[in-house]
C-alpha cells in the first residue's frame, strides 16, 4: 500500500491502516514536512536515516541547521495505539499542514507525506 485517505476523528487521531500497522511497530515520528505537509517516519527510519543525517560532521553548515529547525520544530515522536491502530497528531502539526479533518498519505520511499487533499494533489 503507498497511499491512503483518512478522516481524522475529534480527537486529532489517525488511524492507520491495518496494512501498515507493522511498519510502525517501532513507533512513528512525525515532522514538518518540506512544504506545507507533514513526513510520516517508522521510528526505525528516523533512528537509521534521519537523525545521522541531520546530526552531519560540521556544526556551521547552514543549510544542515536549516533542516534541523524545519524536522525538528514540534516532531513528535508516538507509538502507535496497538488495539486501535492509531496516533494523535498534534494541533500546531495540523496548521501548519493545513489539515482539518480529511488527509491523504503517500508513500516517498521509506516515509510519508502527510496533507490535505488539495495540497498533495
Amino acid at each position: 500500500m503507498d497511499y491512503f485517505e483518512r478522516k481524522l476523528d475529534d480527537k486529532r487521531r489517525l488511524t492507520i491502516p491495518t496494512e501498515l500497522r507493522a511498519e510502525f511497530a517501532s513507533g512513528i515520528v512525525l515532522s514538518r514536512g518540506f512544504g506545507e505537509y507533514l513526513h510520516m517516519y517508522p521510528q526505525q527510519v528516523w533512528d537509521r536515516e534521519v537523525e545521522p543525517a541531520l546530526t552531519g560532521n560540521n556544526i556551521f553548515d547552514e543549510e544542515l541547521a536549516d533542516l534541523n529547525v524545519k524536522f525538528r520544530r514540534g516532531k513528535i515522536t508516538q507509538q502507535l495505539d496497538q488495539k486501535q491502530g492509531r496516533v494523535t497528531i498534534d494541533q500546531h502539526l495540523l496548521e501548519y499542514a493545513s489539515i482539518d479533518r480529511d488527509l491523504v498519505a503517500v508513500r516517498v520511499g521509506q516515509y510519508w507525506r502527510v496533507g490535505a487533499p488539495d495540497k498533495l494533489a
